[in-house]
């Protein structure tokens, strides 16, 4: 009676056991196929995400007596003048 119902769970288990391995091995080939496909597609862009930077003219700068003012076409500079985050170049 016991042997009844000890072939059907031993069945069971290894049906079992079968599955979890056939589909750990197929998520790991997935996995590789995608990585392999990420790295031919690293090699194989050209797309550069770098920005160039260009100049703007955002203000005007006069010299009235000793004193030097600024003129703003942008206010968007304005908060970089406030902060002091500008360079002078003389020629």
């Amino acid at each position: 009676m016991e042997l009844d119902l000890l072939i059907p769970f031993i069945i069971l288990i290894i049906l079992v056991i079968y599955l979890i391995y056939t589909r750990t091995k197929f998520e790991k080939e997935i996995l590789d196929s995608y990585e392999n496909k990420f790295e031919e597609w690293k090699k194989h862009n050209t797309s550069n995400n770098e920005k160039q930077e260009y100049k703007e003219l955002v203000g005007l700068v006069f010299k009235k007596g000793y004193k030097v003012e600024i003129e703003l076409l942008d206010e968007s500079a304005k908060t970089q003048l406030e902060k002091g985050k500008f360079s002078i170049k003389a020629k």
